[in-house]
């Protein structure tokens, strides 16, 4: 006798660019290329990274106060389609949560208006003297607002 099948988590709905509220573009370069001529899964973390790292570090949005950085803890990337060269993609991020020392952000990569790649991110606000994990300032929680993702 089969046991029966077990209940699967309906699809979660394909990520469409404009439900991110920080985006920008980068490009596919020759170089991102592994043998089998497509995007090699490791470069989709630099993409990733390239839009977490530009909106904490860029000094108008104030995320980062002086003395503090953000460190990457956990990545969870779910692969969805190949990517090749030549061509551009567009980044998309918004904060899913945030916790006491924390910041959960969702994160995509697309091309040519298809989502290649979606992600969840944690990155931690530390001490860059003692690299301990320090707490989110009110002001930076309020900083963030305009990026908390919507729905």
């Amino acid at each position: 006798m089969n046991a029966p099948a077990s209940p699967q988590a309906p699809p979660k709905s394909e990520p469409r660019l404009e439900d991110y509220p920080y985006r920008l573009a980068d490009n596919v370069r020759y170089a991102d290329l592994d043998p089998n001529q497509h995007v090699n899964n490791a470069v989709y973390s630099t993409y990733l990274e390239t839009s977490r790292v530009m909106l904490v570090r860029n000094p108008d949005y104030g995320l980062t106060p002086p003395g503090m950085g953000w460190v990457l803890v956990r990545l969870d990337i779910h692969f969805r389609a190949e990517l090749h060269w030549p061509g551009d993609v567009q980044l998309g991020l918004g904060v899913a949560k945030t916790g006491r020392t924390s910041v959960t952000f969702d994160q995509a990569v697309f091309s040519e208006g298809r989502c290649v790649a979606s992600a969840t991110s944690i990155t931690v606000m530390v001490d860059e003297r003692t690299r301990k994990p320090t707490p989110l300032t009110p002001d930076i929680l309020e900083r963030l607002k305009p990026f908390v993702m919507k729905g």
